[in-house]
């Protein structure tokens, strides 16, 4: 009997031995291509020799050291290489130990920039509906999933919602996408105006939305828009990357694409690969500064910051993405992996809508083609899907809940950056598999 807590009381998950490039292995041998990267982390595949060297050789030399008495040599070179290659004014790294860490530090930060600015009456924090920040008080706060909030609900502070930038539901007919895009990000005009302009700290959103609604990248224009406003009410950008960061999207930061920086950024996942925990907080110069000619202390911290074993995992992760171009690589697998979907599911009956950027790509599953209504929660079809494609052999990330919570269902992909084109080929004829067997038989 185990004394493990699982995720699931009523299910025993099948024990992992090892694990050796796309393919994860049970105790019995069965290989499973892992297709998400476990929930988007995996972005250089198991096994990997350079990375298992550097955290080896790092234990060896330094295990842990409080970083209230010191700091570390893996600390500091992952930090210089961030900000080296990090868009706009980021010049600040704070590691962590993983996204919920990072999205709690940085929600701590706008709060403490605006009150040693002389401004404390800024209290408001803007996120979106449809939108997952992490699983601590704070982050699930932010987040705008109805479903991972409800029963949580009277612990949580208060956050307004606006709508996401959601093109395949949200865009109207006859409208453009950039027309959208401008209508959409309007909306966060109207809510800091309706809370009061002086009173807002900060609005977060994800460049592309992961787990909640299936690989959703904002529309043509609407980031610029949204860094736009901020800048004129004297609101902080910040942008969660934790998933789609690091290089998942075919750049090392997801917002580089939309041509703009956030005030703060917050990464993980991918930063240690599945190596290591860690996560981080990025923030610009000005916002540091503020902080050091005020208390010069920021009034946040954990026990494992800056962990030297996990930094060193983390530097040899970014290190790799870049000099070796794994980066191109998933911009460049990623369009090869989406014209295979396209190719298979482009005109499936039940397939709405194929998206995404790089190696971070959904599905988005509909009852009606024409109409994009979504099936019934009760048949439970993101649950069928991804206990199909486990069954087959294939991890993927299947969610429900993808329209408001409740409703909808899609399967989101995040392979590692390695996957080659036969195994393009195995993954999709293996979510084919999957997909078919969950459907409702009519």
């Amino acid at each position: 009997m185990s004394h493990i807590f699982p995720r699931h009381s009523r299910k025993a998950p099948p024990k992992a031995v090892r694990g050796q490039g796309c393919y994860l292995y049970d105790e019995t041998g069965k290989s499973y291509l892992d297709a998400s990267g476990g929930a988007a982390v995996s972005c250089l595949g198991h096994g990997d020799e350079d990375i298992i060297a550097a955290v080896q050789a790092q234990v060896g030399d330094l295990a842990f050291a409080h970083t209230g008495f010191f700091t570390s040599a893996p600390a500091e070179a992952l930090a210089d290489l961030l900000v080296a290659h990090a868009p706009g004014d980021l010049d600040r790294v704070y590691l962590v130990s993983g996204g919920s860490e990072a999205t709690e530090a940085a929600i701590k930060l706008a709060r403490q920039y605006h009150v040693e600015r002389a401004e404390p009456q800024r209290r408001h924090l803007i996120a979106r509906r449809q939108s997952y920040h992490g699983n601590t008080l704070g982050a699930l706060a932010a987040g705008g999933n109805a479903w991972r909030r409800a029963q949580f609900s009277p612990l949580l502070i208060e956050v307004s919602h606006i709508a996401p930038c959601y093109d395949y539901l949200l865009r109207a007919e006859g409208e453009s996408a950039q027309d959208y895009g401008a209508r959409a990000a309007q909306e966060l005009e109207d809510e800091i105006l309706r809370l009061g302009p002086d009173s807002v700290m900060a609005f977060i959103a994800e460049p592309v939305v992961g787990a909640t609604m299936g690989a959703v990248p904002a529309a043509p224009g609407y980031f610029k828009r949204i860094r736009e406003i901020c800048d004129r009410y004297g609101v902080l950008l910040i942008l969660d990357e934790v998933m789609c960061g690091m290089g998942r999207t075919g750049h090392l930061f997801a917002c580089e694409a939309d041509g703009i920086a956030p005030d703060i950024a917050c990464i993980a996942k991918g930063l240690g690969a599945g190596y290591q925990p860690i996560g981080a907080m990025l923030c610009t110069g000005r916002i540091y500064d503020t902080i050091r000619a005020g208390s010069g202390f920021f009034q946040h911290g954990h026990t494992y910051l800056g962990h030297p074993v996990a930094a060193a995992a983390g530097l040899a992760v970014v290190t790799k993405l870049l000099d070796q171009g794994l980066v191109r690589r998933a911009a460049d697998q990623g369009a090869r992996l989406q014209q295979a979907l396209t190719d298979r599911f482009g005109q499936h009956p039940h397939v709405g809508d194929i998206r995404g950027r790089g190696m971070f790509l959904g599905l988005e599953l509909v009852e009606h083609r024409t109409t994009r209504q979504p099936f019934d929660p009760a048949l439970a079809l993101a649950a069928g899907i991804k206990a199909a494609a486990f069954e087959a052999g294939l991890i993927c990330y299947p969610m429900s809940g993808t329209r408001d919570g409740r409703l909808g269902d899609h399967v989101l992909l995040a392979p590692p950056f390695i996957l080659s084109d036969d195994q393009i080929g195995e993954l999709v004829d293996k979510l084919d598999t999957a997909i078919t067997a969950a459907l409702p038989k009519t």
